[in-house]
């Protein structure tokens, strides 16, 4: 997660995700997207990803929230939503051989 100096923070996300397996991926993360954007206390998110020599991605997520309760209530909903959905994430990742690193970050303020 990144954070800004008013209290702003962010939950990264950085996946290993094989060429077979983007597409499923990118469908999934773009309905996540769209509802994260409707909850409160979400302030932006960006993805980014790179090619690999073997044609996998490495994709990173980056949502940016008003604090750590905005970001736990969103945990909270998302799993609800996923629930009501019928939707297993880690399922998705362990069946589409997706390898996932999940932080949460706050900005470096010790930086000059």
């Amino acid at each position: 997660m990144e954070s800004t100096s008013n209290g702003e923070i962010a939950f990264i996300g950085k996946y290993l995700i094989p060429a077979a397996s983007k597409e499923t991926f990118l469908e999934r993360q773009n309905i996540a997207r769209a509802y994260i954007h409707t909850l409160a206390g979400f302030v932006r998110d960006h993805a980014y990803e790179r090619i690999t020599e073997n044609g996998d991605t490495e994709y990173i997520t980056i949502a940016t929230w008003t604090n750590d309760e905005a970001l736990n209530n969103a945990r909270e909903l998302v799993q609800a939503e996923n629930d009501r959905q019928g939707f297993d994430r880690a399922a998705m990742l362990k069946k589409l051989n997706i390898k996932m690193e999940p932080g949460v970050f706050r900005e470096d303020h010790a930086r000059p």
